[in-house]
C-alpha cells in the first residue's frame, strides 16, 4: 500500500535515524498520537507545540551543536509565521536544518485560507543556498529525505496532507528532469507537485501529442541545471503548479529561458474564502485539466492560466458554492468560470 508523503517522511526518517545518531526529529504539534520516530527514539524527538519561529530557532541551535535536525510543521506557518527565523537560520547562517512542511498548496482545503500555502516556494526561493523539493509519491519523498540527510545543507521539503499518490514516474534527483510521457513535440507540460502531475497526466491522455516532464527539486540551483534539458525538448513550456504566479517555478524558468515561451497554470491571484476538498479548492482556483489544455494550445486561457510577462485583466475566480441538497460545510466549486484571454508581451 502506498503511503502518503508525510507518512513516508516519518517512516523514512525513523529508518535513517537508526543509521545516523545525529538525526533529531522536531514537530510543531503535527506528529499525531503514534509518531514512529518518537516511539523508537524518544530521546531524539521533540514536540515543540504551536511555536513555529521558536521551533526553527531551536533547530538551528541543535544544528550548530553538530546534530541534523528535521522540523515538521504546516507549510503556511513554517514559511510565513517563522519567516524571519528561516531567513536568518537557514538562509543567512546556512544551518543544515531540513524543514519538512505538509499542507502545501491547498491540500488542507477544509481548514480554510489561513492554512493554505500558495506563497511558500516564493518565500524560500528568495533565500540563496536553501534547497527546495516538492516530491511526488512515496518513493520520491523517501529519496528526497535521504538526499537531505546525506548533505549538510538547509532544505525545504513541501508535502501535501493525507492523500496517497502512486506516481507514474521514477524519482527525479537534483537538477534532473523526470520524463513522464513523450520527449518531443512543440509543447511541453512541466508539473510540480502531486495534483499538478495528475492534471498533466490527464491532459496528455486527451492530447497524446503533448509531452510531460516532472520536476522535484525546484530551488534556483536545481532549476538552472534542469533548464537546459527542458529547453532542448520544446520552445513552448507550460508549468503547472499549486502556487501563485509570483515567485513560482514558472517565473524562475522564464528568467532562465528568455528565448522560450513559458506559460503558467497556477492558483491565480484570488484568496479562497471557503473550505472544500483538495480537488474542489483547486478547481475553484482554476487549476483544472481544461486550464492545462488551454494553456498548451492557442486561444482563450481560463482562470488559473497565464503567460509569464502578460498583462492580465482583473477577473475573480469561481467561488466555492454549495448545490441544493449538499450537506452544510461541504461546498463544491462552481465551474462557471470563463476565464480571461491573454496576449503575450513582446
Amino acid at each position: 500500500m502506498t503511503l502518503p508523503g508525510r507518512e513516508a517522511y516519518k517512516d523514512e526518517l525513523t529508518a535513517l535515524a537508526a543509521l545516523d545518531p545525529r538525526i533529531v526529529c522536531l514537530e510543531a504539534d503535527l506528529g499525531g498520537p503514534s509518531h514512529p520516530f518518537a516511539e523508537r527514539f524518544p530521546e531524539r524527538f521533540l514536540n515543540l507545540g504551536i511555536a513555529e519561529a521558536a521551533a526553527v530557532d531551536i533547530a538551528v541551535g541543535l544544528a550548530s551543536a553538530g546534530l541534523r535536525p528535521f522540523l515538521s510543521t504546516f507549510a503556511a506557518f513554517g514559511t510565513w509565521r517563522a519567516a524571519e527565523s528561516v531567513k536568518l537560520g537557514l538562509g543567512y547562517q546556512q544551518a543544515p536544518v531540513v524543514l519538512v512542511c505538509p499542507y502545501g498548496g491547498v491540500s488542507g482545503g477544509w481548514f480554510g485560507p489561513t492554512h493554505h500555502s500558495l506563497e511558500d516556494l516564493a518565500v524560500v526561493q528568495s533565500l540563496p543556498g536553501v534547497r527546495i523539493a516538492v516530491p511526488c509519491g512515496e518513493a520520491e519523498t523517501r529519496a528526497v529525505i535521504q538526499a537531505a540527510a546525506d548533505e549538510d545543507r538547509p532544505c525545504y521539503v513541501r508535502l501535501a496532507r493525507n492523500e496517497p499518490y502512486e506516481a507514474p514516474f521514477e524519482p527525479a534527483g537534483r537538477g534532473e528532469v523526470g520524463w513522464v510521457s513523450g520527449t518531443g513535440g512543440p509543447t511541453l507540460l512541466v508539473s510540480v507537485g502531486e495534483k499538478p502531475a495528475q492534471l498533466c497526466v490527464a491532459a496528455t491522455e486527451r492530447r497524446p501529442d503533448l509531452s510531460h516532464a516532472h520536476l522535484c527539486w525546484v530551488d534556483f540551483e536545481s532549476l538552472s541545471q534542469a533548464a537546459a534539458e527542458l529547453a532542448d525538448h520544446a520552445r513552448r513550456i507550460v508549468v503547472v503548479e499549486e502556487h501563485r504566479a509570483a515567485g513560482s517555478v514558472a517565473s524562475t524558468l522564464a528568467l532562465l529561458l528568455p528565448r522560450h515561451e513559458v506559460h503558467s497554470v497556477n492558483a491565480g491571484p484570488s484568496w479562497p474564502s471557503e473550505g472544500g476538498s483538495h480537488d474542489e479548492t483547486l478547481a475553484a482556483l482554476g487549476l483544472t485539466v481544461p486550464a492545462v489544455l488551454a494553456a498548451a494550445g492557442a486561444g482563450e486561457t481560463p482562470a488559473g492560466a497565464s503567460v509569464l510577462g502578460a498583462s492580465r485583466p482583473a477577473r475573480p475566480h469561481a467561488p466555492l458554492t454549495r448545490p441544493a441538497g449538499a450537506p452544510a460545510g461541504r461546498p463544491t466549486p462552481s465551474m462557471a468560470n470563463p476565464g480571461a484571454t491573454l496576449s503575450p508581451t513582446t
